[in-house]
């Protein structure tokens, strides 16, 4: 953030906040004045209200901080993630530790993880079981342990730098009916083989030659947790075999994809003997969940 005022003359939130969106905006960014302001927000440790707080009682940003800003707005305005930087990913009622190495979860997951809750709590069980296969950052996973307590949730991740972050982000949650294993997703749980209420998942479904638009997904998330081969659904199609293996009979298959793959999904699952395949759309109006069951 170039100024030509001397080094010491402090910025008030309200101009670093200014200045700060110009550049963002300068750079692509959608989100520019959020981003900003959580930016500005994470380096002065104060909730995102506080800091509106801040910016109506005028005060003023100190020269250290705004150092610190300014090295977090350039490497923001090239486009790293802003998770990444704060280190952090809000998901529903939770903060996530995340970085390089692992699938930020977005904003419409939320609406996979409700489908999967609300599965999981009409499940006619005591203690039903979910699964989460390529749990990633462990979202999908830590909501359903969370949000339904009297239920034994178990994620598998094949990736080691992506299991490092789920690994840290369930000790942090803290939730003990959470439990997480490094493990491939098609051999994963054999002793959970036919107890299962909800296998949910949100693979990998970006077909091989779509390449991302956005800088921040096409250069910083992991290619592995994007690309599912020429259609997209090469592991959709493994995921079909191993939630046939491990739900009980009735029990619900959840799956992320892309808002173009509803009717294709539907038509795998359904030669894959499952019953009731339906595509459900998120907050945005986009197809972006299918659902089926255990015949």
């Amino acid at each position: 953030m170039p100024d030509s005022r001397p080094a010491s003359q402090a910025r008030s939130v309200t101009e670093t906040l200014r200045a700060a969106t110009a550049l963002l905006q300068r750079a692509g960014v959608a989100s520019a004045d959020v981003d900003a302001e959580l930016l500005l927000a994470h380096v002065l440790d104060l909730r995102r209200g506080e800091l509106h707080a801040a910016a109506v009682r005028g005060d003023v940003v100190t020269d250290a901080a705004a150092s610190v800003f300014a090295d977090l707005l350039a490497r923001r305005a090239a486009r790293e993630p802003l998770q990444h930087l704060t280190g952090l990913a809000p998901f529903r009622h939770l903060e996530l530790r995340v970085g390089p190495g692992v699938f930020v979860p977005r904003p419409e997951t939320e609406t996979v993880a409700q489908i999967a809750i609300d599965a999981l709590t009409a499940a006619a069980a005591a203690e039903p079981v979910a699964v989460d296969l390529g749990t990633g950052s462990g979202a999908l996973a830590l909501a359903m342990a969370t949000e339904v307590p009297h239920a034994r949730v178990y994620a598998a991740e094949n990736s080691l730098d992506a299991f490092v972050w789920a690994k840290e982000n369930f000790r942090v949650v803290g939730a003990a009916n959470a439990h997480i294993a490094f493990a491939d997703l098609a051999d994963a749980f054999p002793e959970l083989d036919g107890t299962v209420s909800v296998v949910v998942s949100n693979p990998p479904y970006v077909p091989d030659a779509a390449i991302p638009r956005d800088p921040e997904v096409r250069d910083w998330d992991p290619p592995a947790a994007l690309y599912g081969g020429a259609d997209g659904l090469d592991v959709v199609r493994v995921i079909s075999g191993v939630a046939a293996r491990l739900l009980h009979p009735g029990g619900t298959l959840v799956l992320e994809h892309g808002e173009w793959q509803g009717e294709p999904i539907r038509e795998l699952l359904t030669a894959d003997g499952w019953r009731a395949a339906a595509t459900h759309r998120d907050l945005t109006l986009r197809d972006r969940a299918t659902t089926a069951v255990r015949a």
